[in-house]
């Protein structure tokens, strides 16, 4: 049982990180970024870059290398989704959000096979694999490495918050969730704060695609089409445009997924995890921390 709350904390962890982006951005701007999980990709293949680069000092860091070369994919990530932003999504900003929609799913396969041309179609393998010697605590079998993953990851949520609640960007993200058009008339510049909104969600992103690397030790221009699914599911879950519940919600699909593959077989972990989804949304709607809103006509 504590092995799999362990492992079930441990993959939400990653779930969590990912979803924050499909919740903050939806938040704002009404949005459903479908290219956020390429965007974990892209992070994944730049911490692959920066790593080859390295070569030798690499190796000879470890985890110290993977910190950096995180810092450096937040940065590449997340200024990739400020230009995504600028060029596909503003455009469309008052369009039908059937276009806005069609266009992420473009994007998404753009970016795609964009990165199946520079890096080819087959699976790479990541310089750094943070394994390590496992040991045993409360009946639960882990590794210090797979303790500092999660403890990376934890602390960027909770810097999130604290920006979100704690700053004046963050003021400014919370009133235009609420009313666009006022927040304008109060002089806020509404551009620049979805264009923050943005590289935040994406640098996040980025972040878990080098975590995921280095544990896994294995990537693809493939990997982020699955797990944007399975993050926008948690952002779901947890109640979308809701920032505790992205992460709570996270945290809940990563411990469904390990109780599944228990009870059911690795074979049944996605079939569990979305049937739950739809099972869940039929007597809950809003998520966990979803409020029900009342449109303004």
């Amino acid at each position: 049982m504590s092995q799999l709350i362990w492992n079930g904390l441990f993959v939400g962890s990653f779930y969590a990180l990912v979803a924050l982006g499909y919740s903050m951005v939806y938040g704002i701007i009404k949005l459903l970024n479908f290219a956020h999980g390429d965007i974990y990709m892209l992070g994944a293949f730049t911490g692959f870059a920066v790593l080859t680069l390295g070569g030798g000092l690499v190796s000879s860091l470890g985890f110290l290398a993977l910190l950096v070369v995180l810092v450096v994919a937040m940065l590449a990530t997340g200024v990739f989704g400020l230009v995504l932003e600028q060029v596909a999504y503003r455009p469309l900003r008052n369009a039908p959000r059937l276009s806005v929609l069609i266009t992420a799913v473009g994007a998404s396969f753009a970016i795609e096979y964009g990165m199946r041309l520079v890096a080819g179609p087959n699976p790479q393998v990541y310089p750094v694999r943070l394994g390590g010697q496992a040991v045993e605590v409360l009946g639960a079998r882990l590794t210090l490495q797979q303790v500092g993953l999660v403890v990376i990851a934890v602390v960027l949520m909770a810097g999130l918050q604290w920006l979100v609640m704690g700053t004046s960007t963050g003021r400014a993200m919370r009133a235009i969730s609420m009313d666009p058009k006022a927040s304008l008339y109060m002089g806020i510049n509404v551009n620049k704060v979805i264009s923050r909104t943005f590289f935040l969600g994406s640098a996040l992103a980025g972040a878990a695609g080098v975590m995921a690397g280095a544990y896994y030790g294995k990537i693809d221009f493939l990997m982020g089409f699955i797990i944007g699914l399975k993050a926008f599911t948690a952002a779901v879950i947890g109640g979308i445009g809701n920032i505790k519940g992205a992460m709570l919600g996270g945290l809940a699909l990563g411990m469904l997924e390990s109780f599944g593959t228990a009870w059911l077989g690795g074979q049944w972990r996605d079939v569990f995890a979305f049937g739950f989804l739809i099972l869940f949304l039929t007597v809950r709607p809003t998520g966990i921390l979803g409020e029900r809103v009342t449109e303004r006509v």
